[in-house]
């Protein structure tokens, strides 16, 4: 794939705090980032959250495209979402939308307290039911529910190897036996420096290997605001045993 010529880094790039989180050294930007212990003396994704909240004062983030992801919106047209679906680090609502638009009973959650009004916002605007919650994904097992269907667009690349362990621990408590996870995360295949952390296909692997069976890895496009031909990156697709 060509490289567009948008994907390299603008000026302008090093304020948007998604892309460049304070807690990171700035030669971090590669697949296996470490903590700074002179600037993150708390753990790291208590900065995490407070800097995804401060991408929706006054902005929109790259990720909040007004729509679903066309990737994932071709999952529900198949049928491969169903039952009772969670939508992790789910921002403003459209795929939590878009399950409750086809007559799933679907729950959004999100770290970040205004993207949860907005999405709330969408659904009374819409006039549909879905419910969403100010929630750490990193605590899932603290919702005390079980779901049938887990949807993940952009949550994954944002956590550093610990917090991998932690949200893949915390699926494995609200996914159902047959239950089925999906993702959507940035590729190493993306060009350039600026985004979120890299994911290579190895690693997705690893990260599933207990109680999991990969289904599918897939090269995919994250849609994102910056430019017309988006991010390039993974669609996994599991099954929970």
């Amino acid at each position: 794939m060509k490289e567009p010529a948008w994907v390299k880094e603008p000026a302008w790039v090093k304020d948007l705090v998604w892309l460049r989180p304070a807690w990171y050294k700035d030669d971090m930007a590669d697949d296996d980032p470490v903590m700074d212990p002179v600037a993150a003396p708390d753990p790291p994704h208590v900065h995490q959250i407070a800097d995804f909240e401060a991408s929706y004062e006054g902005m929109t983030p790259p990720w909040d495209i007004g729509r679903p992801q066309a990737t994932f919106a071709a999952l529900v047209e198949a049928g491969e979402v169903r039952g009772r679906v969670l939508d992790v680090g789910c921002g403003t609502g459209e795929h939590t939308l878009l399950a409750a638009e086809h007559g799933l009973e679907a729950i959004g959650i999100d770290a970040a307290p205004t993207a949860i009004r907005l999405a709330r916002e969408k659904a009374a605007r819409r006039s549909l039911d879905a419910r969403f919650e100010v929630w750490d994904a990193l605590d899932l097992p603290g919702l005390g529910e079980q779901f049938d269907t887990v949807l993940d667009c952009g949550l994954f690349h944002v956590f550093d190897d610990d917090a991998r362990l932690r949200f893949v621990a915390g699926l494995g408590a609200v996914v159902k036996p047959g239950g089925r996870y999906f993702m959507l995360c940035f590729s190493d295949k993306q060009p350039g420096e600026w985004g979120p952390r890299r994911v290579r296909e190895d690693e997705l692997r690893h990260c599933f290997t207990d109680g999991w069976r990969v289904d599918s890895i897939e090269d995919a496009v994250l849609e994102i605001t910056l430019g017309p031909e988006g991010a390039r990156a993974w669609l996994l697709a599991l099954t929970r045993l």
